[in-house]
């Protein structure tokens, strides 16, 4: 990617605040072109929807931000949704769609007693996408699992500056490690952009030892790479959120956006 001959437009799309860590890992790993975020918080949290809902909802909502916000590439950055409908958005944009899988691979290769935890959404863990990562890449492993819409809330509150409490955290993640053999984890895939939000404080709380991954590096990486073979026009203009509720407690949301130097906001409503 040069610099000098274009600035391309990524889009960065999840149901909250979840993505902003993979805005983060962008600019972390050199992304130096316009950036736009899009949570649909008016769908929030995807990880309890049903998969029709979410069938019919994510398409609708990544064809809005495209005609919204004309960007080069689309970065879904959601578990639950890429591994659902990512095909979809794709047979329906003209743009390329990167989409987010559960680092289960670099987890299997990491683990040195054989048993991962994977902590998730209840949708992501559903998912026969899901599964089909586990046989493939670790069906020599253990893989204990736990589906929480809870840690996506605690996530979005820690990052907005709302309390969250030691107790809420400790009964989420009791439900991964007393599971049978949950004494012998030793790695935990972090399997909603949510909850590397809440990554100090789940390894502060876990046994000794513990590893985590996410795939933010990852997600940013495929992007780059991706964009290294668009010849986009250069663009410019402001870093933009784009949102689909402004109610509260949503509005929570551009104050954090704001941390990660998205400004203006543009409410699309497909309801």
């Amino acid at each position: 990617m040069s610099p000098t001959d274009r600035s391309p437009h990524c889009l960065v799309f999840d149901s909250g605040m979840g993505g902003l860590t993979v805005v983060a890992a962008l600019r972390q790993l050199g992304f130096k072109g316009r950036l736009s975020y899009a949570a649909d918080t008016g769908f929030f949290p995807y990880g309890n929807k049903s998969d029709a809902d979410l069938t019919r909802r994510i398409p609708r909502f990544a064809d809005a931000l495209f005609k919204a916000a004309s960007p080069d590439i689309l970065v879904i950055a959601c578990n639950t949704a890429s591994t659902l409908a990512l095909q979809i958005v794709r047979e329906v944009l003209p743009i390329p769609v990167v989409g987010t899988v559960p680092a289960i691979k670099p987890a299997a290769q990491m683990t040195r007693t054989g048993v991962i935890g994977v902590l998730a959404t209840p949708g992501t863990l559903r998912r026969a996408y899901t599964d089909a990562l586990v046989h493939e890449f670790a069906r020599d492993r253990t893989v204990l699992t736990y589906g929480s819409v809870q840690l996506v809330e605690l996530s979005e509150r820690r990052a907005a500056g709302y309390p969250v409490s030691d107790e809420e955290i400790k009964a989420e993640l009791d439900q991964l490690f007393l599971q049978p053999a949950g004494d012998l984890i030793d790695t935990v895939v972090l399997a909603c952009t949510h909850f590397p939000l809440l990554r100090a404080d789940l390894e502060r709380m876990s046994p000794p030892g513990i590893s985590f991954i996410d795939s933010g590096d990852a997600i940013a990486r495929r992007t780059l790479n991706v964009l290294g073979d668009i010849r986009a026009e250069a663009v410019s203009g402001p870093e933009t959120l784009y949102i689909s509720r402004t109610d509260a407690p949503y509005t929570r949301l551009e104050t954090v956006a704001r941390q990660y130097g998205f400004e203006g906001t543009q409410i699309l409503k497909l309801d």
